[in-house]
């Protein structure tokens, strides 16, 4: 029998990712060279751009640097539309589609962040108050652009730093002795990217790790040493431990109950920061 007279459909993947985008306004943040990147934006109720400077939360999805899924995040980004801040869930290079490495990667972070603060204006968003928070690989990224020296600066002179910076079971440690040596270039390239390698530094933005203790991609060993490590110039590092909890705890469709614990965990550290109004959703 020929099927050659049905109808193609579209990948499961991309009609649900266009089904929870789109309450989303989306804008292309770079013209990679594998082509253009999309930051999907979550604005708060009634925003107006014009003179408000609200808090942004950036996310940065996980997929081992391999798999585009910038829905990861959708339904925090929601939480936090409603909470009044400007959220942002984007795309960035990875193997699968893009054949790129983590190199790639990092620089997609770097220039959504710059794409935000050179923006912020337009956007209706403080420069200075944008927190990135990423999850497994895109905890990678995120911290790495709190932590590797020598940050690059906006044309307008803006640090690409975060101004606060979090991780769901993050890959702390690039190195051939951790986890991902294999996806870069070669070993120098993946501990000299690796966030652990890269401290203790001063100077550092408060940052909150949420991990289970088994995890058996990203070890609850390594995460401990890597904020014990952030800490050890005084830099302000909280590590929330979920027992038993593996890799994926923390995610929308995974457990409920854990979902909405690491949930109001971000938004009272958050809350705490001055980054968020105190709300009685989430008590502080």
């Amino acid at each position: 029998m020929s099927l050659t007279h049905l109808k193609t459909a579209p990948a499961i993947g991309e009609a649900r990712d266009r089904e929870l985008l789109k309450g989303a306004k989306s804008y292309v943040y770079y013209e990679s060279p594998q082509g253009p990147l999309a930051a999907h934006f979550f604005l708060p109720p009634n925003h107006n751009p014009e003179g408000a400077q609200q808090t942004c939360i950036l996310f940065l999805h996980g997929g081992q640097w391999d798999t585009s899924m910038p829905t990861q995040f959708v339904p925090h980004c929601h939480h936090f539309a409603s909470r009044g801040a400007v959220a942002v869930t984007v795309e960035y290079r990875v193997f699968g589609k893009h054949r790129t490495n983590p190199l790639e990667a990092i620089e997609d972070a770097r220039m959504a962040i710059g794409f935000l603060k050179q923006n912020a204006a337009t956007i209706g968003i403080d420069a200075e108050r944008i927190v990135v928070i990423g999850a497994g690989s895109g905890a990678h990224l995120a911290l790495a652009s709190a932590v590797l020296p020598d940050p690059p600066v906006t044309a307008d002179g803006h640090s690409l730093t975060p101004s606060v910076v979090a991780g769901l079971s993050s890959i702390v440690d690039t190195s051939p002795k951790g986890v991902g040596a294999e996806r870069f270039p070669n070993p120098k390239e993946a501990k000299k990217m690796s966030p652990l390698a890269n401290l203790p530094r001063k100077n550092l933005p408060p940052c909150l790790l949420l991990h289970g203790t088994q995890d058996r991609i990203a070890s609850f060993e390594l995460i401990t040493k890597f904020a014990k490590a952030y800490r050890r110039k005084g830099n302000k590092c909280t590590l929330v431990d979920y027992e038993n909890a593996g890799h994926t705890f923390f995610n929308y469709n995974t457990n409920d109950q854990l979902y909405e614990l690491t949930l109001r965990t971000l938004d009272n550290f958050l809350v705490e920061l001055g980054f968020l109004a105190g709300d009685d959703v989430f008590p502080v």
